[in-house]
């Protein structure tokens, strides 16, 4: 049995084993401080090579959303610890376990509440009675365009489970909704469903603050400033520039929206602010990808933090030492990433790449983060920002791809084209004319 405080070895009987549901990057990272302190970590994700796999003791491969698959991998590796890393997990398994004795970090109901839009927005707005934008659950075209009438044009409309801003939009006019729901049913992480429309907030900038539950008190990372695009964050600061009311204002909203989930671990809490208002927006119950900054301003990052809390470790205080930037490489298309570029942006002073190791891009994906430091913010954005403008993003190829692709030497237009070619080489007699199901031209047919 797990005692906080009291870890073991991997690979023996007396093992702190930690399961990890979803093994993207930040999930990586903490895999790598749970290995420094003596996990033996197995990494779970519906595909496999997924980023945390490759560094975990070993992983497994299924639907999260499954609750039978869910069920029988829990049941297999029996883990100390069971922790999510994304939202998209069958979480009723996870609070019924939680009630027989499974530790879920940092707690069941955490993972329930905010796996959609509606638990941890009627949570803060309702229940703790934080400042949030104004708001009204949707459930059909029609009822979206109601809303946003309600709430007035510009709104923004989000699926009620997404991450990444998959399926969010801001609806300028009424007549863009019919695009926006249609683009929101198809960016919901567990199919079509029902949605949130928000009131459009005007506001100065946005922060995270990251907060961390532990063993002995709560604890906020210095703030963090972002830029999202789309609902994806594209680049992080640490620390953001802030009146010391607002800021105060921003440890209390994250304080009280952490202690009311409970349990252990780092929280991403986003807010936005507006000169003196903070107004309360999401909450991650775990490492934030605006986090990644913490890799080259704390003492401990997010990731260490992190792992630690959920151990039942104290944190020692958390101390800033230097302003950093972050900056998201983002891959276009599909294909297997290849990075070139590398030793320029490493030239950088005080400069960090991390490769996530994600095995394919397909579309828009975030593949890469470029974090420096330096003497000022502004100093860290732009060491960042030349290391990110030096690397390169290349995409081989998949296997996949490669057996989609026509290998044909020839092609030609029409069967008649084709038997046309195979006289005028001579080789009608042993050449057939066909058509290709990859290209869609004719190719003569080899012995």
């Amino acid at each position: 049995m797990f005692t906080p405080g009291t870890l073991g070895t991997p690979n023996t009987r007396g093992a702190t084993r930690v399961m990890m549901l979803g093994s993207g990057e930040l999930g990586k990272e903490v895999v790598l401080e749970l290995q420094r302190l003596g996990c033996e970590v197995i990494a779970c994700d519906r595909y496999q090579g997924a980023p945390a796999m490759q560094v975990a003791h070993r992983s497994h491969v299924f639907p999260m959303l499954d609750a039978l698959s869910l069920r029988r991998v829990i049941a297999l590796e029996k883990p100390d610890l069971i922790v999510p890393e994304i939202e998209a997990i069958a979480t009723d398994v996870l609070v019924e376990l939680e009630a027989a004795g499974q530790r879920v970090v940092p707690t069941a109901r955490a993972a329930k509440l905010t796996m959609n839009r509606e638990g941890i927005r009627r949570l803060a707005a309702e229940e703790l009675g934080l400042p949030t934008s104004p708001y009204r659950f949707v459930g059909s075209e029609a009822e979206a365009l109601e809303a946003g009438h309600a709430l007035g044009f510009p709104c923004v409309l989000k699926p009620l489970m997404s991450s990444s801003g998959h399926g969010q939009s801001v609806v300028k006019t009424p007549e863009a909704m019919a695009a926006a729901w249609r683009y929101a049913q198809e960016g919901a992480r567990a199919g079509a469903g029902r949605c949130i429309v928000e009131g459009f907030i005007r506001f100065d900038y946005e922060i995270t603050v990251l907060t961390v539950s532990a063993s002995n008190g709560v604890f906020c990372c210095p703030p963090v400033g972002h830029v999202q695009i789309d609902g994806d964050y594209r680049e992080s600061w640490q620390p953001c520039a802030m009146s010391e009311k607002a800021w105060a204002e921003a440890q209390r909203i994250a304080s009280q929206v952490v202690g009311a989930l409970g349990g252990w671990g780092l929280f991403g809490v986003e807010c936005f602010v507006r000169g003196e208002e903070v107004i309360f927006s999401e909450v991650s119950p775990r490492p934030h990808d605006t986090g990644l900054v913490t890799l080259g301003s704390q003492q401990l990052s997010e990731f260490a933090l992190h792992a630690r809390a959920i151990l039942g470790l104290p944190i020692p205080g958390i101390r800033l030492l230097r302003p950093a930037f972050s900056v998201a490489l983002l891959g276009e298309g599909t294909g297997v990433p290849e990075f070139s570029g590398l030793c320029e942006a490493l030239a950088v002073p005080e400069s960090q790449v991390r490769l996530f190791g994600k095995p394919e891009c397909r579309g828009h994906r975030r593949l890469a983060v470029a974090v420096a430091s330096g003497d000022t913010v502004e100093q860290a954005r732009d060491r960042a920002r030349q290391v990110a403008s030096a690397v390169r993003i290349l995409r081989k190829p998949t296997s996949e791809d490669k057996r989609r692709t026509c290998t044909g030497k020839r092609r030609y237009s029409s069967e008649g084209e084709a038997l046309q070619g195979a006289q005028r080489a001579g080789v009608e007699r042993w050449r057939k004319a066909y058509l290709c199901a990859l290209c869609g031209k004719w190719h003569l047919s080899t012995r």
